[in-house]
């Protein structure tokens, strides 16, 4: 069984996916505070308190107590040099990977080139800076929670579209049976011309009901024809409405 690990605000245990990065809260904690980006190192973290609406993190709040107000970085522009003119990223990743080249998104010589091709091909052979990395998952999650969206309605739409099927072949017109009807009265004594009807219709039934029945089952389904059409209308329609919505979900 994995290990469980503790939210750093409620102390509820969760798997370990399930906490944020950086500050391990659980999704109940994520939910109640709204996730902003530092005005220095731009990571993301999520405000503790409505009263306290920083949009500094801890980090950077510790350090400009530190070392004072931070000047812009000499390869990724990010106003987050502390000590000397490069943020700590980018300074440990010059030191780690070598010196930075241009970023395939932003074309800003801050990427560090790790020399690893399934990184790459993670992000479509992309090398990509520290800040469009981030960009560019926050993009794929998105797009996937938007393909999960529209296919849950696809299948509730094809759902919805064979149920009047299954209800057109299985109704049937409920008609009495006239033959039954006058059976079941022989005490009274129908008239000569009445009892000669009577025998037309004992000895073939069919004859009557087999026009009568062709005709009802041809206007239902006419009438079942006419409501599919229109079903599978206002099915489209609405599917192209929930894919215009969540494109421009997508977009902001």
């Amino acid at each position: 069984m994995a290990g469980l690990f503790a939210c750093s605000r409620c102390f509820t245990r969760h798997p370990f996916e399930e906490l944020s990065p950086g500050q391990q809260l659980c999704k109940d904690c994520r939910g109640s505070f709204p996730v902003v980006k530092c005005t220095f190192c731009r990571s993301e973290f999520q405000q503790e308190s409505k009263a306290n609406t920083t949009t500094i993190c801890k980090k950077c709040e510790a350090n400009v107590k530190q070392y004072g107000k931070p000047t812009a970085c000499e390869y990724c522009n990010l106003i987050a040099a502390f000590v000397g003119n490069k943020c700590l990223k980018c300074h440990n990743s010059e030191k780690k990977y070598g010196l930075p080249v241009n970023c395939d998104q932003c074309k800003q010589k801050c990427a560090f080139d790790r020399k690893d091709e399934e990184v790459k091909r993670k992000f479509d052979g992309k090398l990509l800076c520290w800040e469009c990395t981030t960009s560019y998952k926050k993009s794929k999650s998105k797009q996937a929670d938007t393909t999960k969206h529209v296919a849950k309605l696809k299948e509730k739409s094809q759902h919805h579209h064979k149920k009047p099927k299954e209800s057109g072949h299985n109704k049937r017109p409920n008609r009495p049976d006239v033959t039954k009807m006058i059976l079941e009265e022989p005490s009274q004594q129908p008239p000569p011309s009445k009892i000669q009807r009577l025998s037309t219709i004992t000895r073939d039934p069919l004859d009557i009901h087999s026009s009568e029945h062709v005709i009802a089952i041809t206007d239902l389904k006419e009438q079942i024809n006419s409501l599919q059409k229109q079903l599978s209308q206002k099915d489209q329609q609405l599917l192209a409405k929930e894919k215009q919505v969540c494109c421009l979900n997508v977009c902001n």
